[in-house]
């Protein structure tokens, strides 16, 4: 099934949206929000399946779904990990500027908490105050859990993830060396994200979903120039059974839990890059300085994944860069 979450107060208003993302349906005796639905899983999750059902057969009427009224799936979250499962972007970054990668990049998993309290919706202006920062787009996967245990394996995980959804992870990549520079991690670095128009549960993307890893490219285009579209399933090097569990080796994570994959990135680089940030490392590495700018005011970024049958399975992240 696919839900959504209209823009309504702080939390939203929990829909479930049809399958072609023509329609949808008010969720609210089930669960108002997002969260509440998260919170009661068990019993939430058959009740919606069964207004999901209804909505595709056609046994109810549904309301015309406009993604630009949506906040994103959970507009607020008690958390949000995320990952860079795709280590080949993390070499390109080192290499770009004559950095040896440790080893241990390679078999444990780098990750950063990022600011959950607000989000940006999927079609919301992505607001910031000076292009001088180096305001860049980070075309990522992610999951929503339930309830994980402290401790819980990486075998054990993989049935508490119960949702996945598209990121724009929203970098200022100018102030990122002064931040890490401190040696106490991101923060005014890394603004409120955005993420798809729907969630979706595993089962609506049939073979592409291996339990581990979503096997299908995401497409980013800015100004309406394609920029890439590298599989996720490919070259992801931490799975997101692993991703989850290294999230909670030392807490655990309560319903609602976001985990990101961190930016898609191919070796194949006839597939393009998911962010401007590996489009300037290749320029770099290639002719010694990078060519491309980062986005500037009024710039546009729009991010989707198609499934086998040409659809949209999320919906679109669609935002212009403004000044605020």
């Amino acid at each position: 099934m696919k839900l959504a979450s209209l823009k309504s107060g702080r939390d939203g208003h929990l829909v479930v949206v049809s399958r072609d993302l023509e329609s949808y349906v008010d969720a609210s005796k089930i669960a108002p929000t997002m969260q509440a639905a998260l919170d009661d899983w068990s019993r939430a999750r058959p009740m919606l399946e069964v207004l999901s059902n209804d909505l595709n057969a056609g046994d109810v009427t549904g309301k015309p779904f406009d993604a630009s009224a949506c906040a994103s799936p959970l507009p607020r979250a008690y958390q949000w990990a995320d990952g860079s499962a795709y280590v080949n972007h993390v070499e390109l970054v080192r290499k770009a500027r004559g950095a040896e990668m440790p080893e241990s990049f390679w078999t444990d998993p780098l990750m950063y908490q990022g600011g959950s309290d607000s989000f940006f919706g999927p079609c919301d202006d992505i607001v910031m105050g000076d292009e001088a920062w180096g305001i860049d787009f980070e075309g990522e996967v992610a999951v929503i859990t339930d309830d994980v245990a402290q401790g819980a394996s990486a075998a054990e995980v993989g049935e508490h993830i119960q949702l996945l959804m598209l990121v724009n992870d929203v970098s200022l990549r100018n102030l990122i060396p002064g931040e890490l520079g401190k040696g106490f991690g991101f923060f005014q670095a890394k603004p409120s994200s955005a993420f798809s128009p729907v969630a979706v549960t595993p089962d609506e993307l049939g073979q592409a979903w291996d339990g581990k890893r979503l096997h299908l490219p995401l497409t980013c285009t800015m100004n309406d120039e394609k920029v890439g579209a590298p599989d996720a399933g490919v070259d992801m090097t931490f799975d997101f059974p692993q991703l989850v569990a290294h999230a909670a080796k030392t807490r655990p994570l309560g319903a609602g839990s976001i985990v990101g994959s961190g930016t898609i990135s191919n070796v194949d680089r006839s597939k393009g890059s998911a962010c401007l940030a590996e489009v300037r490392m290749l320029e770099t590495i290639a002719d010694g300085a990078p060519k491309t700018d980062f986005m500037k005011f009024g710039d546009r970024i729009r991010m989707e994944m198609l499934g086998a049958d040409g659809q949209s399975i999320f919906g679109a992240i669609d935002q212009k860069v403004r000044r605020g």
